[in-house]
């Protein structure tokens, strides 16, 4: 069932710009960065394009799906899998996404616990029987901070040519702002929420008094949930199929944390290194002809780094320094660089990550470079 492609046939004439069903994306969103939650509940998901788009949005870090097709779920769900770029580059957020078949008339401790629910274009789907348990499943049971419902308003349908009943073949009703406001003020009510009314997809010019034709409720509960409350009834035994989870790489995670600290220390020691290998090439050509004044100039002034980077070592007194064939990189100075600071947060954790993965000095202050290769090169 391609219920967006079907809604286009019809909203098509009316030409929405975007198409209505991104601008009901684009409005859960809009929402997500307004109210910054952690979990998010897409409940009748599909072919999981919300769910899609809200993993890109660096504050959620749990994302699930509930859908009672799991063939339409399936078709497209390898979108949440995370990419080679998340494994190259892990974020400093964590991200777990997990779908699920099942019904949202029925109650499984897995959709415990979220901030935002979302529900686009999904009661006009459910059975009398189903409509009338969704309320206690969802503000009662679920009991998120935020749930977000769409519905078609059907005072828009005679502006779409082609609809004679409803919008869609499997829509068991639509309702009209009235009906819809009526069950949401109820609900509201029943389950100590608020709940304010929009929507999307503006009438033509003229055409006003019709209003949106998806119309929205947003709903926010008045008071924290008592945990003992939903502890009493959270069921023993789970409604719902996990059909995927994907866990993404997270620099919360300390093996993908310490690659990423290694990497950069690696990265930051070789330009300090680099630097420092340029400016002794340089002193050695202009005193070749004088070994002992060569021997004396073999420490580097701070002239020989670049502008930055000498201003940085300079201001944190922790210059590098060669002895023999050994160049020594202060961890103090590759500390102060700032990304390699924002990963580790401290001098100490800088030190435990890299342990063992790069060669330091014997008392471990410093990481250590062979130059021997270097000049045979030179």
């Amino acid at each position: 069932m391609d219920e967006n492609f079907q809604e286009e046939r019809f909203t098509g004439i009316i030409k929405f710009t975007p198409p209505l069903y991104k601008q009901r994306y684009q409005f859960i969103k809009d929402l997500v960065g307004k109210y910054k939650p952690k979990k998010v509940a897409d409940l009748g998901c599909a072919d999981c394009t919300l769910l899609w788009m809200l993993k890109f949005c660096s504050c959620i870090e749990v994302l699930a799906g509930l859908d009672i097709c799991a063939s339409v779920m399936k078709e497209k769900m390898h979108r949440l899998s995370p990419l080679p770029g998340d494994y190259l580059q892990p974020a400093e957020r964590s991200l777990t996404v997990t779908l699920h078949h099942g019904s949202v008339a029925h109650k499984d401790p897995c959709m415990l616990g979220f901030d935002l629910v979302t529900c686009i274009e999904l009661i006009e789907h459910l059975e009398q029987s189903e409509l009338k348990k969704f309320p206690e499943v969802v503000f009662g049971f679920m009991s998120p901070s935020i749930v977000v419902i769409s519905t078609p308003n059907s005072e828009f349908n005679p502006l779409l040519p082609g609809v004679t009943l409803f919008r869609h073949p499997d829509h068991k009703f639509e309702w009209n702002r009235a009906q819809f406001q009526s069950w949401a003020l109820e609900t509201a009510r029943h389950y100590d929420y608020s709940v304010e009314f929009t929507g999307v997809g503006h009438p033509p010019t003229g055409m006003e008094n019709v209003g949106f034709c998806t119309q929205i409720g947003v709903f926010v509960r008045k008071y924290p949930q008592a945990s003992e409350s939903a502890q009493f009834e959270k069921p023993t035994k789970a409604a719902y199929k996990t059909v995927f989870k994907a866990v993404y790489p997270s620099l919360k995670d300390k093996k993908y944390l310490q690659n990423a600290v290694v990497s950069e220390v690696i990265f930051t020691a070789q330009i300090i290194k680099q630097s420092l290998m340029d400016c002794l090439m340089s002193e050695h050509e202009e005193y070749n002809d004088d070994p002992t004044e060569r021997k004396s100039k073999f420490q580097p002034s701070m002239n020989c780094f670049s502008e930055d980077l000498g201003k940085l070592i300079v201001e944190k007194s922790m210059e590098p320094f060669v002895n023999g064939n050994v160049i020594y990189i202060p961890l103090t100075t590759i500390f102060s660089f700032p990304k390699v600071n924002r990963l580790c947060g401290t001098l100490e954790k800088l030190s435990e990550l890299i342990a063992g993965k790069v060669t330091l000095s014997s008392d471990g202050s410093a990481v250590m470079f062979n130059t021997e290769h270097e000049n045979e090169e030179n």
